[in-house]
């Protein structure tokens, strides 16, 4: 067989497996499904007084969240944030040189530390990337970032009046999903026993790991995993 018969014969056999769809075919046929890119989530979290350990539990939580989707995961902060020099893992370095969008990246732990202070910058940077906490000032701050961010949660000391952490959800409940109410340092009595979602217990020793990008173990951490069920739904 001569090299132009073969050249038509394998021509001809590509045309008839890799048959063209007829023009009039049905729209159905002719459509492709595309899988959305994973989407991950993105916790805002508020501190309602000074000193509430906001910071701690943020890292905590990502840090938890971190060990559900792939490993690390970004917290942000207004302020450059402080480092526990505890080490870090290979896939929040990784992401620390990944995510350009954000100042002062730093790993810790399983965490990107960073700087940012725009929730839709942060979205844009993390939500097809890995989960993200982001630390928000209360006030209008609080209410910009409900509006882009998946979940607020708030985290109230002891000593604070329920009545104000009331306040401050229904008001971002007006705008956003309710939040999530955790209790720094609580203990198992009291008036937040009924008010808050979430009692998180005192430990130093977890705290110090929260800090350093490690989840927190014993009490301190069973009370995190509570709060990334809640904050991070399906």
């Amino acid at each position: 067989m001569t090299a132009p018969a073969v050249s038509s014969l394998l021509r001809r056999a590509g045309e008839w497996l890799v048959e063209p769809e007829p023009a009039d075919a049905p729209v159905h046929t002719r459509t492709l499904t595309v899988v959305p890119p994973r989407s991950y989530p993105l916790v805002g979290v508020v501190g309602l007084a000074r000193r509430c350990g906001a910071t701690t539990v943020a890292r905590a939580l990502a840090a938890e969240l971190a060990s559900r989707h792939g490993g690390a995961a970004v917290v942000a902060s207004p302020a450059r944030p402080a480092v526990v020099p505890l080490g870090s893992s290979a896939p929040a370095a990784l992401l620390a040189e990944t995510l350009g969008q954000l100042d002062a990246r730093r790993a810790a732990g399983r965490l990107c530390l960073a700087v940012c202070a725009d929730a839709d910058v942060l979205a844009a940077a993390t939500r097809d990337v890995a989960p993200a906490v982001m630390e928000v000032e209360p006030g209008s701050a609080a209410l910009e970032a409900a509006r882009v961010l998946d979940r607020i949660l708030l985290v109230a000391s002891p000593g604070l009046e329920p009545a104000l952490a009331a306040a401050v959800a229904e008001t971002i409940a007006a705008v956003a999903e309710p939040p999530v109410v955790a209790v720094n340092k609580a203990s198992d009595h009291g008036p937040w026993l009924v008010h808050a979602d979430v009692l998180v217990p005192d430990s130093r020793v977890g705290a110090r790991l929260a800090l350093a990008g490690r989840e927190p173990r014993g009490w301190l951490g069973r009370a995190v995993e509570q709060l990334a069920d809640l904050c991070a739904h399906d």
